[in-house]
């Protein structure tokens, strides 16, 4: 069986490799654009502004993290197992963008006085059908990384541009989002997020070419990957080390408007200041991380990331001015760099091993359970949201308690790093045969091309 492969060298070749990893990787700034804004600002939002508690919003993270149990594999093995002239992983992009928009936006647009109990049920069921319908993007995109990118040294390269993208993505719906919601408010910007999030995700699926579904390919059976993936120790050991980092950072990115209120005290745009030392660090060191995967391999570089964003909150916990909050942030963005420039390798790495051994492509399949491992932080995120209640009378923004500086500290500089600490413990129980090579396995199922 053979896939089909350019025929003519030189510059066009070479000019159609940087537009299939722009058009793939450009895709990333869509997928985060709705995403980020979801959940960075759903707790600000809504327990803040809208007086939801926040053992209410511990009990919508929580709900919707089992919901993500059931759902995810369901996703992946559907996606693998489409055959449509237009590809596997098209149609599912191009139908799933519009309705992840639509309840992206109706989300932060709750109907006029609801409160209580009714204003519970709709954060509820839009949180989840936003949620549920980015794990059907997310899944085929994923799903498209490891099939068209086949070497380490491509895959290093296209990644560090599609995470690039992504940060771009981060400083405008994360590093802006208070300043722009100042102005328009949260319903407008989330229609103007979502548009533009939006079609981007289309551009890229219209445009990243899928590899062909071979006549005589074995299709994966259901409960068949569910048996290999349940027996596949790497899988779950990257998994949970994703799934603690992934919660680390999900505190981060939703404590901190906390933290520039109660505890900097300092107005709520200056938070934009915070987010954007995080991003914009983070956009020129993936660079930096990409070359170190490339002169030192891949699993000692992640490692190493990882060890970098546990350490990097300690200063934050000292900061008590805007500008040692930066500092803080700063160094904060660096680890964070390195953790995204080297997780979907490993995750690519997986996936892999999985082919050669089983001899059968479920990219979509393993790419969404790995997506619901690291959307595991929601237990972690609903256990500390919980804990601020109970350790410090955090209630809600009507009801902060008597402590209300000390419960965001908590939120943002002593529970991420013990999650990073257990994230790094798990790193070290993982390893691949070829950790050391600059190339990725070769796929099994191509035979070589005269």
């Amino acid at each position: 069986m053979q896939w089909a492969r350019p025929q003519r060298e030189g510059n066009w070749v070479m000019d159609n490799e940087r537009f299939k990893s722009f058009n793939y990787a450009v895709g990333m700034f869509g997928t985060s654009i709705p995403i980020n804004m979801l959940k960075t600002y759903a707790a600000i939002f809504y327990v803040d502004r809208l007086g939801l508690t926040t053992v209410q919003l511990a009990t919508i993270l929580l709900v919707y993290t089992f919901v993500d149990a059931i759902d995810n594999p369901v996703y992946g093995f559907l996606s693998d197992r489409t055959r449509t002239r237009w590809g596997r992983r098209r149609p599912w992009l191009v139908i799933g963008t519009p309705l992840l928009i639509l309840c992206f936006i109706a989300f932060y647009a709750p109907p006029a006085l609801m409160t209580g109990d009714g204003l519970f049920l709709y954060a509820l069921a839009f949180y989840i059908l936003a949620g549920t319908l980015d794990s059907v993007i997310n899944a085929n995109y994923g799903a498209l990384f490891p099939e068209l990118f086949r070497t380490d040294a491509n895959r290093a390269a296209t990644n560090a541009l599609r995470q690039a993208f992504q940060l771009v993505a981060m400083i405008i719906s994360i590093a802006l989002t208070p300043v722009v919601t100042t102005a328009l408010g949260y319903t407008l910007t989330a229609v103007v997020y979502g548009i533009l999030g939006g079609v981007v995700i289309l551009y890229m699926a219209l445009t990243a070419k899928e590899i062909d579904v071979q006549v005589d390919e074995v299709a994966p059976g259901l409960w068949s990957s569910l048996r290999d993936l349940f027996l596949n120790r790497k899988f779950w050991l990257v998994g949970i080390t994703n799934a603690f980092y992934s919660a680390a950072m999900s505190l981060v990115l939703v404590a901190l408007p906390f933290f520039v209120k109660y505890t900097l005290k300092i107005p709520d745009g200056q938070s934009t200041i915070l987010f954007a030392s995080v991003l914009l660090i983070a956009i020129v060191c993936v660079a930096i991380w990409a070359h170190l995967v490339r002169r030192f391999g891949l699993i000692l570089v992640w490692r190493a990331a990882l060890a970098a964003l546990a350490i990097a909150y300690v200063p934050l916990y000292f900061a008590d001015s805007l500008v040692t909050a930066a500092v803080g942030s700063a160094l904060v963005g660096f680890g964070f760099a390195g953790v995204i420039t080297t997780m979907d390798l490993i995750g690519a790495k997986v996936m892999d091993e999985d082919a050669r051994q089983h001899q059968v492509r479920r990219e979509g399949i393993i790419s969404n359970a790995l997506g619901f491992m690291n959307r595991l932080n929601g237990l972690f995120t609903s256990l500390a949201f919980y804990l601020v209640f109970v350790l410090f009378g955090f209630e809600s923004g009507k009801n902060p308690g008597p402590q209300p500086d000390q419960a965001a500290r908590f939120l943002l500089t002593v529970a991420p790093p013990v999650l990073m600490v257990i994230s790094l413990g798990f790193s070290f129980l993982i390893g691949f045969p070829d950790q050391g090579s600059s190339s990725a396995d070769p796929d099994p199922r191509v035979e070589a091309t005269p």
